[in-house]
């Protein structure tokens, strides 16, 4: 996850690169100075980053700690993990299939180099232009075509389900007695209507990065690419939709724009499941913030950004349109 959640991992000045990079022994110590010593001694044992000649980290990760490296054969992104990302219902053998596959569909960055069990992601630098939620607002239509060009490629690995894991992560809460916001319970029979509702007619599932929020969209000029594939899975493509519009805050009406982007038209039907898994979405993060808040090393108010979240999932819950927007689903 970026600055607002996603990895944040690859930065306005970007190099696309493809070609191989030589395998040697060990990076620098002098190259290393002023990195974390524990991610110094992880990044000095990856051979491919031997020869490096410049290694700094990069702001905005709130799940994985992110180093740009600039390499004789090019620049490349490295994204360190740590064990706990578990509880966050992140494989990362996964993240690494899927990562390739959103290669493979022109969709994604180039994956360099992987090793399982160490949590250490490399893929390539892309140049391009990072988003901002305005951006979104005003490229809707190309980030639609983005989201079909990923939809269309090869099956991912696994498969996300934002009620699954919604049940998990408050299985997780409870039994470890996290932080739980005042009230998130009394919205589980809402919930319970959502989901069945969604049942009724439900999508075909297509792989779906289901993180995309500003900072996880690279402008190029020619394409809009899609980064960061640890939450990825193969899901409704409408889960992806409402959840770009949630983390973008957008207007009511730029949601109705991004479905008929995206599907040709916007049905009252495409717009209200768009809208229900929006919700679902600020439901489901909500406990990953109270997760990260008690288990992440990293400096950040997880619980602030959850509750923010939460606030307008509740504002959703007690307002007036979830009935008509549930009604819509189950109806089709």
């Amino acid at each position: 996850m970026s600055p607002t959640r996603g990895t944040g991992e690859i930065g306005a000045e970007r190099t696309h690169r493809t070609g191989a990079l030589a395998y040697a022994r060990g990076v620098d110590a002098q190259v290393l100075a002023g990195i974390d010593p524990a991610d110094a001694e992880r990044l000095r044992a990856v051979p491919t980053l031997a020869g490096a000649r410049k290694i700094r980290p990069l702001e905005g990760g709130i799940t994985n700690r992110n180093y740009r490296v600039d390499l004789p054969g090019g620049i490349v992104v490295v994204r360190l993990s740590d064990p706990g990302s578990s509880a966050l219902a992140i494989d990362r053998h996964n993240e690494y299939l899927n990562s390739l596959a959103a290669a493979e569909s022109g969709a994604g960055a180039p994956v360099v180099d992987y090793h399982r069990g160490r949590g250490v992601l490399i893929v390539g630098w892309i140049e391009g232009r990072t988003l901002t939620e305005a951006d979104v607002g005003r490229e809707l239509p190309r980030i639609a075509a983005a989201c079909r060009r990923l939809h269309a490629g090869p099956r991912f690995a696994c498969d996300f389900n934002m009620f699954r894991i919604q049940g998990r992560y408050l299985e997780l809460v409870r039994e470890r007695g996290y932080r739980l916001p005042a009230r998130y319970e009394e919205f589980g029979p809402g919930v319970a209507r959502m989901r069945a509702a969604m049942a009724v007619h439900p999508e075909p599932t297509v792989p779906c990065n289901n993180d995309l929020l500003a900072a996880n969209f690279i402008d190029e000029g020619e394409r809009i690419r899609l980064i960061d594939y640890e939450y990825s899975g193969n899901n409704e493509a409408s889960f992806e939709l409402g959840n770009i519009w949630s983390e973008a805050t957008l207007r009511d009406e730029q949601l109705e724009e991004l479905v008929a982007a995206y599907w040709g038209e916007a049905t009252a039907a495409r717009v209200a499941r768009a809208r229900l898994w929006a919700l679902m979405s600020k439901v489901g993060w909500t406990l990953w913030a109270s997760i990260q808040d008690a288990i992440s090393p990293i400096d950040f108010d997880y619980w602030g950004w959850g509750m923010e979240k939460f606030d307008r999932a509740a504002a959703e819950f007690d307002g007036p349109e979830l009935d008509r927007w549930i009604e819509a689903v189950a109806t089709g």
